[in-house]
């Protein structure tokens, strides 16, 4: 009964975002201010895991910009959230309209190998549609599957609706990713995020430290490819995607070195628009066997 009854709320969300694909733009940001301010007050563990992420981040603020800042990031999470109805089901003239890449551009087109650093900013799915829709050149992306599984498959449908990526199983394991990128393929990397020693690294991020996977040290190194890190930030009309620069001397042979550098430049990334990144996210569960716990 109850698994009946979970079939039904998943096909009805899923109607649900075709129906707000329709709405305009200030509409359903308006509509998605009022829901992060309920989730705020509702969510009571991911509003202190938020809140203690960005104490950590921004030492400096006082109580009230912190709280400010608080406020701002559940907003921008649930406008987010509710922009994947006319990313993933809106016309395609519409989300070409609303997403506008800027950046090294030229660099993402040349040939041979590309891995795309793209951190957990709010604005991931507009990134992936503005990329699969604007860029004559094939996107390889890592999926791990939903739980529900009438939600994944309508996330992975829509992830790929303008076609031109492809989508490799993380259990597909290493070896048939790394011969995509020898091949000259581009593979989108989302390494900002610790899962456990066992697949990661101890690298300090806004000077704590705590586990971070090192792939894009790893992937770079094994297929020889460039590094373009890729940020999306929400904007009034839509999505910027940006392009930052090639990383020059990137990757080394020291992985540790390489983790701290994207660490490092990802901090500066989310000082320029610190209510868009994901906070409630974990980032410092894992920590070294002799620190304490910070949750």
């Amino acid at each position: 009964m109850m698994a009946h009854v979970r079939w039904l709320l998943s096909h009805l969300g899923v109607l649900l975002m075709r129906v707000l694909a329709w709405l305009p733009l200030p509409v359903l940001r308006a509509m998605g201010f009022c829901l992060g301010r309920l989730l705020l007050v509702m969510l009571a563990g991911r509003r202190r895991v938020a809140a203690i992420n960005l104490a950590i981040a921004f030492p400096t603020l006082d109580q009230p910009a912190l709280a400010a800042l608080l406020r701002a990031h559940f907003v921008a999470f649930a406008q987010a959230w509710l922009d994947r109805a006319w990313l993933w089901h809106g016309p395609a003239w519409l989300t070409r309209k609303r997403l506008h890449i800027s950046g090294s551009t030229d660099a993402v087109m040349c040939s041979g190998p590309v891995v795309l650093f793209v951190p957990h900013f709010i604005g991931l799915d507009a990134a992936g549609i503005a990329v699969t829709q604007q860029l004559h050149r094939p996107l390889t992306n890592i999926y791990t599957n939903q739980a529900n599984p009438v939600i994944d498959a309508w996330v992975l449908k829509r992830r790929q609706r303008f076609g031109n990526i492809v989508m490799f199983q993380r259990s597909a394991g290493v070896k048939a990713i790394v011969q995509d990128l020898k091949a000259g393929g581009m593979l989108a990397l989302l390494p900002d995020m610790g899962f456990g020693p066992e697949h990661s690294i101890f690298v300090p991020f806004f000077g704590v430290v705590t586990t971070t996977v090192p792939s894009l040290s790893r992937f770079s190194r094994l297929a020889k490819a460039r590094v373009i890190p890729l940020v999306t930030t929400m904007t009034r009309t839509g999505y910027e995607i940006e392009f930052k620069p090639v990383w020059d001397n990137f990757p080394t042979d020291d992985v540790y070195q390489d983790t701290l550098r994207m660490n490092q430049e990802l901090e500066g990334y989310i000082a320029q628009h610190p209510s868009q990144y994901f906070w409630v996210h974990k980032r410092y569960k894992h920590r070294p066997p002799e620190a304490s716990s910070i949750y």
